[in-house]
C-alpha cells in the first residue's frame, strides 16, 4: 500500500511510549535510516513495563527496575523526544496537536498509547475512583496510600478493586502483598466482578485456582455484582453500590474494568471499532489511513480477536519497526501473524506464579515466579545503557 504516497516519507512520529514503540526505537537505534527524522511524543519520560508492574506494587522491584527511560532510548535512536500529551490529530494535513500548543508535522504516524479503563457510564466513578491506567497517575495514588499506611499501619483500611479480569486479580494480589509488607494487617480488600467468575477470558482451571487463592488470602469477592454508583461521604469515605443493592464502604476504589480508547483517537476520523480502538490490517496499518500505524492496546487487528495484553504489544514491536522501515524504502510490507495461544505467567504477590497456555495450567509455584522474573529482567535488560 506504500504506492499511495506521492514521495518517500521522511518524518516518522511515534505517539506514545508503549512496549511496541520502545522496541521500535531500540531497533531504529541499531539500524538507523539516513534522512529519516524520528519524533516520540509521550507525556512521561519513564514508561512502565506491564510485566513487572504488579511485582513493583508487591514490593519485589523498585521504580527504575520496571520502567524504561524513554529519554535515553530516544537519544540512542537519534529521535527527538517531546514530553507532551496529544489532544488532536489532523490526518488530512498530517499534523499532531499537543496540549502545550506544539504542532508536529509527520509523513508517517504510529500510535501506541495503550488504553484506559472504561468508567464514564457509572455514576461517580470518574470523580471518585482511581483508574489502573494511565499508570503514572495510578502510581501517584499508590505511593500516597503507601505513605499513609507507613505513618499508621495499625489503622484499619478498606480498599475496593472494580474489575475481576486478569488485571484486577493481579492488582489484588500485589496490593495485598505490598500493604502487608508495610505492616498493614487490618486490611479489607474487596474485588468486584460483574460476571459469576473471575478472569472470564481464561481457562476454567485458572479461574478456580485464582478464586481459591484470593479467598484463602482473605479477599472478599463480590461476583455477579455490577457496580452502578460510587458516592463520596462528608468524612471522605467512598460508598460503592451495585445493581443488586449491595453496599460497601471503602477508603479507596481502584478501577480495572474493560478497556477504552482515548477521546482524541475517536475524534480523529480514523477507522475504529465500537470502543474507539484503531482498526489495523495484518501489517499493523490503519484500514482507513495507510500512512498511520498502530500497535498495542490501542490497536484492533481486523483479522484476529486478540485480548488487550502486553504480550502482543511486545511482539508487535519488531513487525512495526520492519513495516515502518519497509514503507520508507518502498518495499512490500510484511504481515504480523500473532499466535492463537500464548503463555501467561501470573504472579500471586507472594513470590509464586501460575503458568497457563490454552488448556494447560500449572498451579502457583516459586519456580514459575523465578522463571517469570528471569524473562522480565531479560526484557528490560535490552534497554539498559
Amino acid at each position: 500500500m506504500q504506492q499511495n504516497f506521492p514521495s518517500t516519507p521522511k518524518n516518522i512520529v511515534l505517539i506514545g511510549g508503549g512496549h511496541s514503540h520502545a522496541i521500535t526505537l531500540k531497533l531504529f537505534g541499531h539500524q538507523p535510516l539516513v534522512g529519516v527524522n524520528l519524533t516520540l511524543i509521550t507525556p512521561d519520560q519513564y514508561t512502565p513495563y506491564s510485566g513487572m508492574l504488579p511485582g513493583h506494587i508487591a514490593g519485589f522491584y523498585n521504580y527504575y527496575q520496571c520502567h524504561i527511560d524513554l529519554q535515553n532510548l530516544s537519544k540512542f535512536a537519534n529521535a527527538q523526544l517531546c514530553l507532551d500529551s496529544v489532544v488532536e490529530l489532523d490526518l488530512k494535513n498530517n499534523k499532531v496537536f499537543c496540549a502545550n500548543k506544539k504542532v508536529i508535522d509527520f509523513d508517517l504516524l504510529s500510535i501506541d498509547i495503550g488504553s484506559t479503563p472504561a468508567k464514564l457510564s457509572v455514576s461517580g466513578a470518574a470523580e471518585y475512583t482511581i483508574p489502573a491506567k494511565p499508570v503514572p497517575q495510578f502510581l501517584k495514588h499508590w505511593y500516597k496510600l503507601q505513605e499513609i499506611v507507613t505513618k499508621n499501619p495499625q489503622k484499619p483500611l478498606s480498599i475496593s478493586i472494580v474489575g475481576g479480569g486478569a488485571g484486577g486479580v493481579e492488582l489484588a494480589f500485589s496490593m495485598l502483598a505490598g500493604l502487608q509488607k508495610l505492616g498493614c494487617h487490618q486490611l479489607d480488600l474487596h474485588l468486584w466482578q460483574r460476571t459469576g467468575e473471575l478472569m472470564p477470558n481464561y481457562h476454567p482451571s485458572v479461574r478456580q485456582i485464582m478464586q481459591d487463592i484470593l479467598i484463602n488470602k482473605g479477599v472478599k469477592l463480590h461476583l455477579s455484582e455490577t457496580v452502578c454508583q460510587v458516592i463520596k461521604t462528608e468524612d471522605n469515605q467512598l460508598v460503592i453500590k451495585s445493581e443488586s443493592g449491595l453496599i460497601v464502604n471503602s477508603n479507596q476504589v481502584f478501577w480495572v474494568t474493560e478497556a477504552s480508547a482515548a477521546e482524541w483517537v475517536k475524534d480523529s476520523e480514523i477507522a475504529t471499532d465500537e470502543k474507539g480502538f484503531i482498526l489495523v490490517n495484518d501489517n499493523l496499518q490503519s484500514i482507513s489511513h495507510p500512512h498511520v500505524f498502530a500497535a498495542g492496546d490501542i490497536a484492533t487487528m481486523i483479522n484476529y480477536h486478540l485480548p488487550k495484553a502486553g504480550v502482543f504489544a511486545v511482539r508487535q514491536g519488531k513487525p512495526l519497526y520492519e513495516n515502518l522501515r519497509r514503507i520508507i524504502l518502498n518495499k512490500p510490507l510484511k504481515p504480523y501473524n500473532p499466535q492463537t495461544e500464548y503463555l501467561s505467567l501470573i504472579g500471586t504477590g507472594d513470590g509464586r506464579a501460575i503458568a497457563t497456555r490454552g488448556n494447560f495450567t500449572l498451579p502457583p509455584q516459586r519456580l514459575i515466579w523465578y522463571w517469570k522474573d528471569w524473562i522480565d529482567r531479560r526484557f528490560m535488560a535490552q534497554f539498559d545503557n
